[in-house]
């Protein structure tokens, strides 16, 4: 971690520096310890998936978020609820990155491992690189453990660790000794150990504590003497840092110069949430979500459950096909509609999508991807449904695509999709990912009516007079600027129509077989979802030297890595420009002419290129991918080699 060190705040010797708000305090006559500023940190901590590593990293992003730093995390952990104890598949983790600056990736390689076990010490060392720190709990490092796990020798005594910064902490000795008065049996007191561990971090790190002693007098307000545990343990772990001699050195990383505003740390999942119920809010029309659980989506509908008091309803449907029914006779009824899922569930739901596309009727269907095919990786990260959801239904059904770039742009896309369907009466994509979902970070919270109106028009009276002079209502009598069909309330007077997935004469609404009839209806459906490029903002470029000639295309969750990648790339000389897309169907009105500015165009995705695909047969250009499909996210170093190979292979295609 040297290379991260900026300045040495105290010395040996100097006085003591405070803790920080809301810390233990510390004991006079304690080791003086030198407190080194940092610029950034990448911690991981991985036990096994009952240690409690989610919650305690989510604890840990907290107070950071709280402290004022910019930050992004990984969660990361088994697809099984409860995989075997102690060994390689049960292993789960969570890394964050944090830093006084702007940031965009959880971080190529902690800085800081804590593994609370062999099986998360194995499973994890590969990442850490040579002289960081690795906090490992001895007390789970038994034969037993170790041969579970495949370790010959015990790798704290063999040697094999003497290129990173080990401290050998007896984590559950330490947990149980501090709550020897608890009352708690030895089991229930071991179990504390991940809060002891939070406690030596945040020591490590100055983060604040009074919110982490809150959330768990809240957590486990039923069971005090539990939340007291925790809190002890907690406790116990942030005064071992101060008074062991194993850390000599603690850290500070100061709070990033963000833009003025209210902020708060959030999810992608939970930001989609808040978006729904914004849109909701902004439309004037109730919320229902038609959904079944299906990992990484559930949360949402956790989330929107939540929310009865502003007029949100949920449905835990039996499956996913029933999940879709519900929604779409939700919108027929007038409702915003939305569907949750993820890959497998499109398929699932890909007939009645094409259904909604044939009623012309306003549907979200937000997909969070994961890796597959099938049931695939429940609990990984893909970008691999772009082209289910571009041409998975029977028949020429279009469908608008939307997708997010980073967990907080999870909120704008949620609303931005409402909009599309609301305005164009249309089923609508909304395509995040597992990445996106349970990764976090600094949300500046928006003022109301700084969102847009998403005020929709519905039908009153009727709108079409007959050649015998009676007034009717036609239900695809079209608005000549959107080509979007009038929404009528059922039960609205004399506003009484048919509905159905046979072909529709256009106006009329009647079932109708003729051929000339279904060819204008395919191609109007068509126009309707072409011309939503005239409502969507033209593609921005960042080319800031303006001599670049090779163009990094992203899509959704890529954004991170890749911004970070082209900084690194421009840090070094090096001259490239950058756009992300938001709208993958239709495409921005200026990207073919964008494609055409430069040389090379270089697309990453987490899937086997299936936006450089759909860019190649649309404009004709040669694109390029760079692809990746192990579940994880791209490095940014990866990405940044990608990226100089493709701009020297165009120079030297010049010579």
């Amino acid at each position: 971690m040297t290379s991260q060190v900026e300045q040495t705040e105290a010395a040996d010797g100097a006085a003591a520096p405070a803790g920080p708000p809301g810390a233990p305090e510390r004991r006079a006559g304690g080791p003086v310890k030198q407190v080194k500023r940092l610029d950034r940190v990448i911690i991981r901590f991985a036990g096994d998936s009952g240690d409690g590593m989610q919650l305690t990293g989510d604890r840990f992003t907290s107070e950071t978020a709280s402290f004022g730093n910019d930050l992004s995390t990984l969660p990361n952990f088994p697809a099984e609820i409860r995989a075997p104890a102690g060994t390689l598949p049960g292993v789960s983790s969570f890394q964050l990155h944090f830093a006084d600056h702007d940031i965009l990736t959880p971080g190529d390689a902690p800085h800081v491992l804590v593994a609370m076990n062999p099986a998360a010490l194995k499973a994890n060392l590969g990442d850490v690189p040579r002289g960081a720190e690795v906090i490992v709990n001895t007390d789970e490092f038994t034969k037993r453990a170790l041969a579970k796990v495949g370790y010959a020798a015990d790798p704290l005594t063999d040697g094999s660790l003497e290129a990173w910064n080990v401290h050998r902490v007896p984590l559950t000795t330490l947990t149980v000794e501090a709550l020897k008065g608890s009352g708690l049996a030895r089991k229930d007191a071991e179990r504390a150990k991940n809060m002891f561990a939070l406690g030596l971090l945040s020591w490590m790190y100055h983060r604040p504590t009074e919110g982490t002693e809150r959330f768990l007098r809240q957590k486990f307000a039923k069971k005090p003497e539990i939340a007291e545990a925790n809190v002890t343990a907690f406790r116990a772990g942030w005064n071992f840092g101060e008074t062991t001699e194993d850390f000599a050195v603690s850290y500070e990383v100061a709070p990033a110069a963000l833009p003025a505003g209210r902020y708060r740390n959030i999810s992608g999942n939970l930001a989609l949430s808040y978006g729904l119920v914004a849109a909701s809010q902004r439309s004037g029309l109730p919320l229902f979500l038609g959904s079944y659980p299906i990992t990484p989506a559930s949360d949402i509908l956790h989330e929107l459950s939540k929310h009865k008091n502003f007029g949100v309803r949920t449905f835990q449907a039996e499956d996913e096909i029933a999940g879709i029914g519900a929604a779409l006779g939700a919108a027929f009824g007038g409702s915003l509609a939305v569907t949750t899922t993820s890959g497998p569930g499109v398929a699932l739901k890909s007939e009645t999508i094409g259904l909604a596309v044939s009623l012309e009727l306003p549907l979200l269907i937000v997909d969070i991807q994961r890796g597959g095919p099938s049931t695939g990786l429940p609990t990984k990260t893909e970008q691999a449904d772009l082209l289910q959801a571009m041409y998975g239904r029977n028949g020429e059904a279009p469908v608008p695509v939307v997708a997010p770039a980073t967990p907080a742009d999870c909120f704008d896309a949620a609303l931005e999709a409402a909009r599309i369907a609301l305005t164009y009466r249309t089923p609508v994509f909304l395509l995040s990912d597992g990445y996106l979902a349970n990764g976090s970070e600094p949300w500046r919270i928006p003022e109301v009516d700084a969102l847009p109106d998403l005020t929709p028009v519905f039908a009153t009276e009727p709108n079409h007079v007959t050649r015998e002079g009676t007034e009717v209502f036609w239900p695809y009598l079209r608005d000549p600027e959107t080509l979007a069909r009038p929404w009528a309330v059922p039960g609205t007077p004399g506003l009484e129509h048919r509905i159905g997935g046979i072909e529709k004469q256009d106006g009329s609404g009647n079932i109708s077989y003729d051929p000339a009839n279904h060819d204008h209806m395919v191609r109007t459906r068509q126009a309707k979802v072409d011309g939503i490029a005239r409502s969507v903002p033209e593609l921005a470029v960042d080319d800031p030297s303006g001599g670049a000639r090779v163009l990094v295309l992203g899509w959704g969750s890529t954004y991170g890595p890749i911004t970070a990648a082209v900084r690194r790339v421009r840090a070094q000389g090096g001259h490239v420009a950058q756009a992300h897309l938001r709208h993958l169907n239709p495409f921005p009105a200026n990207l073919g002419e964008v494609l055409r500015s430069y040389d090379r165009v270089l697309i990453p995705e987490m899937n086997l290129g299936q936006l450089a695909k759909l860019i190649r047969a649309e404009y004709l250009v040669d694109a390029r991918s760079h692809n990746q499909v192990n579940g994880m996210p791209f490095k940014a170093e990866q990405l940044a080699d990608a990226i100089q190979a493709a701009i020297e292979e165009g120079m030297t295609a010049h010579v």
